[in-house]
């Protein structure tokens, strides 16, 4: 099945249909960010954003929310 007939049998749910698939959809994306970002952390990808925060929380340069 191609994206175009995808999107095609899309176009023919009903509004009720459509709003489910559009819900999974986006579980799906947040499920697959969520991944992501975890592998991210654990690679120590992000280790930069940490070291950075501690270096302005230790200089004085935050402020509280």
């Amino acid at each position: 099945m191609t994206v175009d007939q995808i999107q095609a049998a899309i176009l023919q749910l009903s509004p009720t249909d459509y709003a489910e698939l559009t819900k999974r959809l986006a579980d799906l994306d947040y499920d697959r960010w969520d991944r992501q970002l975890e592998n991210d952390i654990a690679a120590g990808k992000l280790d930069f954003l940490a070291k950075e925060a501690l270096a302005d929380y230790n200089s004085g340069e935050y402020r509280t929310l």
